[in-house]
């Protein structure tokens, strides 16, 4: 078990780090967009750069189209970000001293809901203004497929705490 902690601490880490710069890369963008402060325009205003902070140097590419911003760039960023986040929570909850607890079966529970609802949902709502690509969908499957796993650990975890509470009684 301890190398299955050691394992799950590393990934909480990584995941952590992951979701700060996902968010971190949204948060910047939208104040690049939003004030034009290290952005370059190009091809006639067709699309955009957006700078590394105080350089010339480009950080990210992006068609200058609204429904592109909002869709295709924005949402997916944050939403990676979000999707970094909770992973991140899983993989805490293994490196806990307690493994079958409350805490660890909603963290478990917000990342199987997020893998079935936001997917599908972010891909129906930009099918509505942008054109969704077609590894959007093997994506949502994929997040799916995901949430299904962790869905069954959830209900495993359940079935431990409720053992761990009935031993407690005994003692």
């Amino acid at each position: 078990m301890q190398r299955a902690k050691a394992v799950s601490k590393i990934l909480y880490y990584i995941t952590f780090i992951l979701a700060v710069i996902y968010v971190g890369l949204t948060v910047y963008s939208a104040v690049c967009i939003l004030t034009g402060w290290h952005i370059d325009y190009y091809e006639d205003g067709k699309f955009i750069h957006i700078l590394y902070p105080f350089t010339a140097k480009t950080l990210m590419n992006i068609v200058n189209n609204t429904s592109y911003i909002l869709f295709e760039f924005f949402m997916p960023l944050s939403l990676y970000g979000l999707f970094f986040f909770l992973a991140s929570n899983v993989f805490k909850v293994f490196h806990q001293p307690k493994l079958f607890t409350r805490y660890g079966i909603k963290q478990l529970q917000y990342f199987y809901l997020a893998n079935w609802i936001l997917p599908l949902g972010a891909i129906l709502l930009a099918g509505i203004f942008a054109s969704v690509e077609s590894f959007a969908f093997a994506l949502a499957i994929t997040h799916f497929i995901l949430g299904i796993f962790v869905y069954f650990l959830s209900a495993i975890f359940k079935q431990g705490l409720n053992l761990q509470n009935e031993q407690d009684l005994f003692i």
